[in-house]
Formats: C-alpha cells, structure tokens, sequence
C-alpha cells in the first residue's frame, strides 16, 4: 500500500492539513477546518481507521475534544470529553497535548489540559476520566502557572512499559508513574528552578518540552525554561546540554521545542530571550545535535535572504517516520518550513495560516 504523509497543524484559528506523497516534495493544503477556534493539540490515529483527534478552545465555549473520521470534512464533539468536577476547584481551559496510548491499548488516548491534569480515555476518545492522583498530588499547593498558563504539555509513555509515563508541566516540573497513574513522583533533581514563589522544593521547574531517546527511553531531553537537558536515568536526575547553543555570552538558552529523530538527530529553534521571546536579530536558525555529537551547531537558516523576527511554540516543531526523516515548524507569523537534509535547506510550505500553536506528522496507508 502508498504511503502519504500529512501534516496536521493547529492554529489560532483551526486546524490546517498539508498532504504529500512519501517523497515530499510537492504539497496540497486543506483548511481552515474548525475555523474560528483555538487548536492547540491534534492526533492523527491509524489505529482504526484513520481519525483525527482536536483539542479546542473558545473565549466564549470553553474547551472540548472533536473527532473526524473523514480528513476534517466533519467533526464531532466529544460529548463525555475531559472536565473537572464543581469540587475541584479547578477550571479546563484548553486541550494542550492529545497523545495515543502504548501500542499493547490500541483504543487509549491520553489528553493533558490546563490547568494542570492529565485525562484517559480507554475508548478510542468516547469517554474520558480524569487521573485525579495526579491532580491531587501533595504538591499541588505549590503549583503556580508560568506565562502561558498551568498546563501539562507533555505526555510520554515508555515503549517498553505501558504503566510507566512521564508528564511535564509549565512552571511545575516533570512527574513520573511506574504503576499507570496510581502514584506519581517529581523527577525534576538537576533542573533549573525558576522564582515563581513555590514553597515545596521538589516543584517549580518551568519545563517546556520533553523527549525520549528512539533507542533508550530511560535517555530524556528537554527545553527548560533555565537551558537544556539531559537524563539518563529515566528523569532521575537531570544534567545540562548546552554546549554550542548559548546565543550571548552570559546568557541562558531559552526556547520552546526540542525533537529527536528516528536516528537520534536533536534540534532545536533558540529565541533571544525569556523576554523577547523571538529569534535572534531576525534569522530564523534551527540548531543541531547529530547523534554522537556533544555540541549544538546552527545547521540551516530557513529564510536567510529575509529577516522574521518570531517564534516557535512548543508543540510547533516535529519529525516525520520517513528515511529520510523529514523535519517541520510552524512560527507565530503562521509559516510552515520542512527539511529533507537534516535542517541544511528549507523549503516553505504553501499558504500563510495563522499563529500556529502545533504541528503533528500523520503517515496515512492508502
């Protein structure tokens, strides 16, 4: 059967889907599906069936879970989706990362919304229930949000174990379950604590995004709020990785998302600062750490003839299951960038969306 990759970009302003055959090098754009709404996490699931999985949010409507079982034609909206209790005290505000389950549960979705929780589905997204352990960890007095908000961002489950998962959540820190979800434990030793005033030590790390080594799961990376990170002991403890990628002398790299590829391959995109919040002097560089370097390195300019003086947001950058792997994000300025050569050249993608909020590679079987 063909193979053809599709590119699922969520927006301010709905989701996007860029469609390519597996040497992708021409592409279509489809969209806006679910105009008018603020999509910060989609899935593409070929589990069964090919459905599409979106996290949407409204000033006026609040957060929801919507399915399309015929590429964006039509949706559905999760009548039994994700929601707090009156008694929690807490609100739902947005579907930050919708996540498939292990490989052994096929029908399990995961969902991490804001504020701060993690919500499963065992039916392919019909009904939802809330991982209140989690919610109700003893730490969760000294949960503050960061900039954007309190959300759980991240969800990782370990290819090997379907029980053992790791969230990362802004402003608070990473946490680790080895039994499903029963307990969860702070994994956030070797950090950078960010000064939001939280009285509980073992909180207070502003992580932003998180990934595991494709050969070794207990090998983690992440774009903290205070630099870059390695483990090596599944979020035991964390040591720094910042060689080469430091923008100015005396400062800390700051950025949003960090991906790994099938063989290891690192990259990045770096901004200024914690309060610029944009790419350096408006050159819009994604950085590298093949597998067997210890260093970071620019490896490709994606405008170079062209100042863009803006960001990528945490969820906006991603790798493809191709060989060669493909390599994507999407910019606040609603652009769409893709390497086939391992960052060196860029190529843009048709159209000029709007602020992209995240961008998800789906390999669909014809």
């Amino acid at each position: 059967m063909a193979k053809r990759m599709v590119l699922l970009v969520g927006t301010n302003k709905g989701v996007f889907m860029y469609t390519a055959d597996a040497n992708r090098k021409e592409w279509s754009l489809k969209g806006p599906f679910l105009p008018g709404w603020e999509v910060y996490s989609v899935l593409g699931d070929s589990r069964h069936g090919n459905r599409i999985y979106a996290g949407t949010s409204h000033a006026a409507y609040g957060a929801t879970i919507r399915v399309s079982d015929d590429f964006g034609e039509s949706w559905t909206q999760v009548e039994h989706g994700p929601s707090y209790s009156k008694e929690s005290g807490f609100s739902l505000n947005r579907i930050w990362q919708i996540a498939p389950g292990h490989p052994s549960e096929p029908d399990t979705v995961f969902a991490g919304v804001e504020e701060a929780g993690i919500f499963v589905s065992r039916d392919r997204g019909a009904t939802w229930r809330e991982l209140d352990v989690l919610t109700k960890h003893p730490s969760r007095p000294g949960w503050f949000p960061g900039a954007g908000g309190m959300c759980l961002h991240t969800i990782l489950i370990d290819p090997r174990n379907p029980k053992r998962m790791w969230v990362g959540i802004s402003a608070v820190g990473v946490f680790r379950t080895d039994d499903g979800g029963e307990t969860w434990t702070p994994r956030n030793q070797g950090l950078a604590r960010v000064p939001t005033g939280q009285p509980q030590e073992d909180v207070g790390f502003c992580v932003h995004k998180i990934v595991l080594d494709p050969f070794n799961p207990d090998i983690m990376y992440m774009q903290e709020h205070g630099g870059v990170f390695q483990s090596n002991d599944g979020g035991d403890n964390w040591f720094t990785i910042e060689e080469g990628v430091t923008l100015r002398e005396g400062d800390m790299p700051f950025g949003f998302p960090i991906v790994v590829a099938p063989n290891g391959d690192l990259f990045l995109v770096p901004l200024e600062s914690s309060e610029q919040r944009a790419v350096a002097e408006g050159k819009l560089l994604v950085y590298g750490r093949h597998k067997g370097d210890t260093s970071w390195a620019p490896v490709g300019d994606a405008m170079p003839d062209e100042p863009r003086h803006v960001s990528v947001l945490r969820d906006a950058m991603t790798i493809d299951a191709f060989d060669p792997y493909g390599l994507y994000f999407g910019t606040t300025s609603g652009e769409v960038f893709c390497s086939l050569d391992r960052g060196r050249t860029w190529d843009r993608l048709p159209g000029q969306l709007s602020r992209i909020l995240c961008v998800k590679p789906w390999v669909v079987e014809d």
